[in-house]
Formats: structure tokens, sequence, C-alpha cells
């Protein structure tokens, strides 16, 4: 009823580190143009040992929580539900708190499709994925969606990346896994993802440089600073580039709308998070 006080709601981004999070002034530039008056939006900083104590603490006031590094895969076991992508791809970024239940899902895919979109590729026959991680994993189930039919993974362990290949298995793809070298430059790819820190892609950004490895189009996850390494390299190399940003609105778009119910008014979030990478530029 009109006067009422606006109900209460809280939500939080849980990582580890977490101070470099933009998911704060996304969320709350949503929730201030949706009319949320009585939501929160928090960074809490958190690791794998603290998050099962950390989910127990939390009332009946939270409405759901954002998940970075390191805690996509590590809160499967601690859900009561999760939608069927959270189980092909072994990860969640999200989890919707409602009536006692904790209920995971996964907008990182939808919003990597949606950069992919939004740079007119929908389609991507070869594509090339740099990392083995859960943003990875992600990444493959995005490829599947544009049909990608032959994707290759570059690790810095083969040993460590097994995890990828059982993903890979459960979205019926079929997929190379490679360390980062030559192997990289053996073909002209339409797609080249990276999923990895800036300063893991020193190999591929001389590759790119030296004209021996060629993409399309290439996705850097990483945004800030921007442009990076590979970002500058691809750009120089005619390649259309894509940033992390933007994925990250996305796909914190697609977790306003499952925390709140509402659409997402996603130039409002875009608008907000430039402005905020604009402040710290400025104060650096």
């Amino acid at each position: 009823m009109a006067g009422e006080p606006a109900a209460r709601r809280r939500a939080a981004v849980l990582g580890l580190p977490i101070a470099h999070s933009l998911s704060p002034a996304l969320h709350r530039a949503a929730y201030h143009e949706l009319g949320l008056a009585g939501w929160t939006y928090s960074a809490i900083e958190c690791d794998e040992q603290g998050l099962p104590s950390l989910l127990d603490s939390l009332g009946p006031d939270w409405a759901g929580l954002s998940l970075t590094m390191p805690l996509k895969r590590a809160v499967l076991p601690l859900l009561d539900d999760a939608e069927p992508l959270v189980g092909e791809v072994g990860a969640a970024n999200t989890v919707v708190l409602e009536g006692g239940w904790r209920r995971g899902f996964n907008t990182d895919v939808a919003g990597i499709v949606a950069v992919l979109h939004e740079a007119g590729i929908t389609t991507a026959g070869n594509a090339l994925v740099l990392g083995g991680g859960a943003t990875a994993c992600s990444a493959l189930a995005a490829l599947r969606r544009v049909g990608s039919d032959a994707v290759c993974v570059a690790v810095r362990s083969l040993d460590r990346a097994r995890p990828v290949l059982t993903v890979a298995g459960r979205l019926g793809m079929q997929v190379t896994l490679v360390e980062f070298g030559p192997e990289l430059a053996s073909q002209r790819w339409q797609l080249l993802i990276s999923t990895i820190p800036a300063a893991g892609t020193g190999t591929v950004v001389a590759q790119l440089r030296a004209g021996v490895l060629a993409a399309d189009g290439v996705l850097d996850v990483v945004y800030d600073p921007w442009p990076t390494p590979l970002a500058a390299a691809a750009e120089s190399a005619g390649s259309t580039v894509m940033s992390g940003f933007d994925m990250l609105v996305h796909q914190a778009a697609g977790q306003v709308e499952l925390m709140t119910g509402q659409s997402a008014p996603v130039s409002v979030m875009r608008a907000a998070g430039l402005a905020e990478l604009t402040r710290r530029r400025n104060n650096r």
C-alpha cells in the first residue's frame, strides 16, 4: 500500500579478493532505477572455507548472492537446488535465496552469448579458449549455443585441467586440450576467449604481435585496466575485440532479474559501471 516502507532486502557479491568488484555499482544502479529503495548490495570477502558458515548466517531478508573466484564451484554442494545449466558447466555464479532454499544459477553463459551477439558473432565454427577454470567451462557452454563444433582449450597444466574435458563431455562437445605454445598458432581461429588474468596471456600476446596467431574475434573477460595487453595486440592485428566489462554487465543483469523478478535496466547498469571505472582511473 502507498505510504508503507519499502521491504528491506539484502544481496552481496562474495569472493576473494573482492574489493575490485564492479558488481555493487551495477546492482545498486539497477535497484535505484527499479525503485527498490529498501534493497542493499555489498561486497563481502569470503573464501571456500568460510562459505558454508556465511551461507548459514544469512537471514530471511537476504534475496541472493553473486559469486566470483574462488566460489563458483565450491558452492555446488551447499545448494538445495540448481538449474540444469549449473550441473552441465559445474559452476554457479548466482544463488537466489527464497523460503529458506538456496537455488543456484549460472548467468555467465548468457552474459558471454550476449556479448558475442552484440559484436555480430552468432556462429563460431572453431574457437580457442584460454584457461581451464569455472569461467572457461561457462565459455564452452556459450560456444555450444553459437554452434562451435571445434573448440581448443589452452592451459598451463594439462593434469589440472581435466575437469574441462568432463564438462565438455556433459555438453556433448569435442574439445582438444593443449598447453600454451606453438599449437595455438596451428590455424586461424574464428573466436578466441581468454578467461585468465592479464599476466598469464604473455605467450598469446607475443604470438598475435608476431602474426603467427590470428583470430577474427577476441573476448577478454578481464576489463580493468583496459585495454589489456591481449586486447591491444588483438586490435592491432585486426581482430574484433570484446571486453569482459560487457560480459559483466549482462551477467549482472541476469542476476538482478533472478533476485528481484523485474527486468534489468541494462543501459543504466552499463552507464554506472563505466562511471565507476572512470572514477577509479582518475584516483590511480
